[in-house]
């Protein structure tokens, strides 16, 4: 470092000859700063507890952000994989000429999947329990159209399901009532037969011809379906159906094709779409998501904070140094770049250890959840009160991203504040009161 040459000492915002910002005694002092010594401990523990805090705060913001998003994901997924995305129903006259209808459907741009469907509630029993469900009747064709179904089939199979050979139910259903592939299951419903009695209860007994696993307790546990035919007749409909759920490619195109679906029905219908049927639960899934997000973002605050109580200790702590440095002709920005460095490089390293720690608590959440369930015998994630058997996670690159950003830019501009203390300190005032 150039020493002051004649009487007259350096500018105070003149570089010294042969320096440049972020030289390397710039980064060599600040790593210094960073090795407290022995009289200097107590500086180095609130270091430590604020490159705790940045970790935490920003792999716990990764971690809750992607599970959330994977809840989400797969609720939608498997809702609407279920469900469909648009919903047919006739609005004067029953709805008899369903094939017509739903082939014209069918063939628009867009639409993947028109079932026509005939649904009803009926309680099933076996010797062991009983439990309401929802009866929903459907060609095979169809059926084997719906992945979430045709692919999760654990016992029997979905062969002959148009010929009657029997039902297909949810794997939570036939454990509740202790039934498997092959085993009749009773179906009761309220509206049978007229009597001049009233009208008695319709008791029928099916085979179960395949147990099926969504993943989603709540349909695991109350769905069967049952051949179109079949339940016209159980339900007393006069060969017609209830309505046609229509699958689109793209979720988020069901209101540009919602005109079309309407015109290609040609008759009047009602037409309600995912967005609809399931608003309040996804809206309130995305105001707890932010709500989330600014709750935990104050952790990753209240560690920059704690770097700006660390750095004013060690700028108070090194003002003779401060002293000695100006003295010798380092500038000011010599000086709020040291201490700027070596509160940044808490923060920094912090980011980047809590993104590596969020990423990999991400890659292996479910197989921790099952750890820790297992060292507390608890069910951490129970699919009767979150509906998935499993607990997801889904990272999205710019929302990690903007938790990365957002972290670092805390910690830069905690680091100003003492930074400009430490490079404002009169060396003449820090020498006298040393």
């Amino acid at each position: 470092m150039a020493a002051a040459s004649g009487s007259r000492g350096p500018a105070p915002d003149d570089e010294p000859s042969g320096t440049r910002p972020f030289a390397a005694f710039e980064w060599m002092l600040s790593a210094r700063y960073l090795r407290a010594r022995r009289k200097e401990g107590f500086i180095s523990v609130i270091a430590g507890f604020s490159f705790l805090g940045i970790v935490l705060g920003v792999a716990t913001l990764i971690i809750v952000m992607a599970v959330m998003n994977g809840f989400r994901a797969e609720l939608l997924g498997k809702i609407l994989g279920l469900n469909g995305h648009m919903l047919v129903q006739p609005i004067e006259t029953p709805l008899t000429d369903y094939a017509a209808v739903a082939e014209r459907i069918s063939k628009l741009n867009g639409i993947k999947l028109a079932v026509p469907l005939v649904e009803g509630q009926a309680l099933a029993s076996s010797p062991y329990n009983a439990s309401g469900v929802l009866v929903r009747g459907l060609s095979e064709k169809d059926l084997r159209g719906l992945p979430s179904v045709a692919n999760t089939i654990r016992q029997g199979t979905l062969e002959g399901f148009d010929q009657g050979q029997g039902l297909a139910i949810g794997k939570r259903l036939a454990d509740q009532l202790s039934l498997r592939a092959g085993d009749n299951i009773t179906l009761v419903a309220p509206r049978g037969a007229v009597t001049p009695m009233g009208t008695s209860p319709r008791i029928k007994v099916y085979k179960i011809a395949a147990v099926f696993e969504i993943g989603m307790s709540e349909y695991d546990g109350a769905f069967v379906f049952m051949p179109l035919p079949e339940a016209q007749a159980y339900f007393n409909r006069a060969n017609d159906v209830n309505a046609i759920e229509v699958y689109i490619d793209k979720p988020d195109d069901v209101g540009i094709l919602r005109g079309a679906v309407q015109a290609a029905a040609e008759r009047p219908v009602y037409i309600v779409d995912w967005r609809q049927r399931n608003a309040t639960f996804f809206n309130a899934l995305q105001v707890e998501r932010n709500v989330m997000f600014l709750i935990l973002t104050l952790i990753v605050l209240v560690a920059a904070l704690n770097i700006v109580s660390g750095l004013i200790m060690l700028v108070k702590d090194k003002g003779h140094d401060i002293a000695v440095l100006r003295t010798m002709g380092a500038t000011q920005g010599a000086v709020m770049r040291i201490f700027l460095i070596t509160g940044a490089s808490i923060g920094v390293v912090g980011t980047l250890v809590g993104l590596l720690l969020g990423v990999l608590v991400c890659l292996n959440v479910e197989e921790i959840r099952q750890f820790i369930s297992w060292m507390t015998r608890t069910e951490l994630f129970s699919p009767e009160l979150y509906y998935l058997s499993r607990l997801p996670a889904k990272m999205d690159f710019g929302e990690t991203a903007s938790v990365v950003i957002m972290a670092l830019v805390l910690s830069l501009f905690a680091t100003l504040y003492p930074s400009w203390r430490a490079a404002r300190l009169d060396p003449v005032e820090a020498l006298r009161y040393e």
